[in-house]
């Protein structure tokens, strides 16, 4: 255990997957957590197995006044981190997934993060300090993403939303850091919520979660773990935008017919 902190992480979709190992990690660090999550009892199984103090707060993040709501209870609390984790994908031909799925997506891949990260972000600036790592994909570093169409144009916004403060934070000499992590697949409870399995091998959850934190404490703005994944990513910027799609597409297809 190192130093215990004064300052508080804050970790939405705490409850499973990349969340839960961003939660262990900064345990590890020496912070007392805020575990956000929908699901409580996972949120205190998890609360129990930490040598750290934690808070725990139940919020449905695809309602914008829940996220204020959840925001307003930690007024009084000094946040030095704030990861915005939650979120989810699904795969299939846009015509047959249902408007109400597709929706919830945005309100919480977009919508919420938007939110609060702004909400966030005003005391942290007031202060000049504090981290915001917004989860995103590398999905949202390529030019689209068929048969997960919604999914990738959501992980777009947030990487263009997150440079963009990012830069208007440096602009204006700020010490308040923004960031997004881009993986690519990750082992964790998404491939069953998304209907798909990966056609490319995963990271751990745990792998993705100590890189990222890691890449965030030096300031990293856009963080991809794994070189594989980086290299992917850099080939595609040479690469026609229309084939860029189509392979994407033929990824996407194997996820959907190789389960």
């Amino acid at each position: 255990m190192k130093t215990k902190k004064t300052g508080y992480a804050v970790i939405t979709g705490a409850s499973s997957g990349i969340g839960a190992e961003f939660a262990k990690r900064l345990a590890k660090e020496g912070y007392p957590l805020v575990l956000v999550a929908r699901r409580r009892e996972r949120l205190e199984e998890l609360a129990d197995s930490l040598s750290t103090e934690c808070i725990i707060v139940t919020a449905d993040l695809s309602d914008m006044k829940e996220c204020e709501r959840f925001v307003q209870e930690l007024s009084g609390v000094d946040i030095e981190i704030f990861i915005n984790n939650a979120g989810f994908g699904f795969c299939g031909e846009t015509l047959n997934i249902d408007n109400a799925t597709e929706l919830n997506m945005i309100d919480v891949n977009v919508k919420a993060v938007h939110l609060l990260t702004k909400l966030i972000l005003r005391d942290m600036v007031e202060k000049n300090k504090g981290y915001i790592l917004n989860v995103a994909s590398s999905a949202g570093l390529l030019p689209a993403g068929p048969y997960m169409s919604t999914y990738y144009a959501t992980k777009a916004y947030v990487t263009s939303f997150t440079r963009g403060v990012a830069e208007e934070l440096r602009q204006r000499g700020s010490k308040v850091y923004v960031g997004c992590l881009c993986p690519g697949p990750v082992d964790t409870e998404f491939n069953q919520v998304a209907n798909v399995k990966f056609s490319l091998k995963g990271i751990s959850a745990q792998f993705c979660a100590n890189d990222a934190i890691t890449q965030m404490f030096k300031k990293k703005v856009t963080i991809v773990p794994t070189f594989k994944m980086k290299l992917v990513v850099v080939l595609g910027r040479f690469i026609p935008e229309k084939w860029n799609i189509r392979i994407a597409a033929k990824q996407q297809w194997k996820k959907i017919y190789s389960k």
